[in-house]
């Protein structure tokens, strides 16, 4: 068998190469192509992407999957081998249910979604984008309705991020978690006067921040050999396989953490990718396992360790290196301040405690607006009354409110409830990493974080897409997902910064 496995692992390597084409494109459009060029780039990529749709569900790869079943059975659930056919055939029989010429169609509205996106979030003009969002919302139903019957048509969204979760189980997870967010959200609103975050806010030259960024993620251990960071609108990070990594972000002169904190959270992704196993180079478990394991580790290295004292323990003096007007600052003044806790209106400069509100909104509003309890055009005012009434904020404009961010302009219904499943999962790895490196915390005062990488690698890094959430949840931490270690975890970090009981 080992012969037809062979095989199917050649044709899928076609459809990999063609997502690496794809993944230039895009890279490309985010970061340099021409407005004027989006019409051209969106039917390449329309084009492209049907031709992978084509690959994966070519009949030859049906007939290979039905000949290595019993071989499959007949394998360690954790061979490789194993894996390789599992995974193929998830992705064949998801994708097979799937009109070509939809997935081509949903390819070319994203393409032109995140131009369109950008000059009406730039404009603040909800008018220019609506259409578009209407069509891409069509489009994703479309979608959905293939895997029909289903008990939420929301659930085929969601399974396109993580594999076999559900609505049901996320919202269970988050319904536990929610009160217990607000409660502490509370808590720390009676006392806002316990930290003053304004050293953040001078002027910081954007290119030193990048600079600065640089060195931190390539100390973590970002291969620059494989990867590279440029700017975009919106930070993100994209792989073309094991041997190219990439990401972006982006620097605002005026509030320091946003460049520094979103170049070590993309980081954290590409870290990620460029350690799977190198034997999986052109297979299909040769990237990350799904979007929460992916955030788990972005969301990992941004504040599990991005927003610790040990790490600016280290890192604190370069700054004032870097930025002399900061050398009337100690260290635990700029540690309270990097983690000051308010309700704000934009997602990515969230603190730890109120993200979890963010994602909570968008996965409920998600879910709404795809079981027709919520239209397209009453997405700015559903928006703004769930921001008054989870955060207490309401956006002045719709460039701060429901059009700052990229995920519905390309079509990402269903990623966001990942953000918050992987910040649940990290703090699980992190308590699992304590318990085998003891001294980690003295490590990273150290600037020494080849075990922290290490660690992540052998546990979660290494093994590709081999694994789903709840399989390797088990695996590297001894215990299902579950969101009770996360919520001790901020109940201890802001209790002791804002002096709660």
């Amino acid at each position: 068998m080992q012969d037809k496995l062979q095989e199917l692992n050649e044709r899928l390597a076609r459809f990999l190469d063609l997502t690496g084409v794809n993944g230039v494109l895009q890279w490309d459009q985010e970061t340099y192509m021409p407005s004027g060029g989006a019409q051209a780039r969106a039917d390449q990529m329309a084009t492209i992407e049907e031709l992978r749709h084509r690959i994966v569900t070519d009949e030859a790869i049906g007939r290979l999957l039905d000949e290595l079943a019993p071989y499959e059975a007949e394998l360690d659930y954790d061979s490789d081998e194993a894996a390789m056919i599992r995974v193929a055939r998830r992705e064949y029989e998801k994708r097979v249910r799937v009109p070509a010429d939809l997935v081509a169609e949903i390819q070319r509205t994203a393409s032109l979604g995140g131009v369109v996106w950008q000059q009406a979030r730039a404009e603040n003009d909800w008018a220019k984008f609506e259409p578009l969002l209407a069509k891409m919302v069509d489009l994703k139903t479309q979608w959905a309705e293939c895997f029909a019957p289903y008990d939420n048509i929301y659930d085929p969204l969601l399974d396109d991020y993580e594999p076999g979760i559900t609505y049901d189980q996320i919202n269970a997870v988050f319904q536990g978690l929610k009160p217990h967010l607000v409660a502490l959200v509370e808590q720390i609103r009676e006392r806002q006067d316990a930290v003053d975050d304004s050293v953040l806010r001078r002027e910081y030259d954007e290119q030193t921040q990048y600079d600065l960024g640089r060195e931190m993620v390539e100390k973590l251990g970002y291969d620059f050999n494989r990867g590279r960071i440029d700017t975009s609108e919106h930070p993100f990070t994209i792989g073309f396989g094991l041997y190219d990594v990439r990401i972006t972000t982006r620097a605002d002169r005026y509030y320091l953490p946003s460049s520094l904190m979103s170049t070590i959270h993309e980081g954290g992704h590409a870290i990620y990718e460029q350690n799977v196993a190198p034997h999986f180079y052109r297979t299909v478990l040769g990237t990350g396992a799904s979007m929460s394991i992916h955030e788990s580790q972005s969301r990992f290295y941004e504040n599990i360790i991005g927003r610790s004292r040990p790490f600016w323990a280290y890192w604190f003096p370069r700054v004032q290196e870097a930025f002399p007007h900061l050398a009337d600052v100690d260290l635990e003044t700029f540690y309270r301040a990097l983690n000051k806790s308010e309700p704000s209106l934009i997602r990515i400069d969230a603190d730890e405690v109120t993200y979890g509100l963010h994602i909570i909104l968008r996965f409920e509003l998600e879910n709404d607006l795809f079981n027709g309890r919520v239209k397209v055009e009453d997405l700015p005012r559903e928006w703004n009354e769930r921001m008054g009434e989870y955060l207490g904020v309401v956006p002045e404009t719709d460039a701060q409110g429901v059009l700052q961010d990229i995920h519905w302009s390309q079509g990402y219904f269903g990623y966001f409830p990942d953000y918050l499943l992987g910040s649940i999962f990290s703090v699980q790895l992190w308590d699992a990493m304590r318990q085998d490196i003891p001294d980690v915390t003295a490590q990273i005062e150290r600037g020494e974080f080849e075990g922290v990488t290490g660690w992540l690698t052998e546990k979660v890094h290494r093994h590709g897409v081999k694994y789903t959430l709840p399989e390797l949840a088990e695996r590297a931490t001894g215990q299902p997902l579950t969101w009770e270690p996360y919520m001790a975890y901020l109940s201890e970090k802001f209790g002791e910064i804002y002096g709660l009981k």
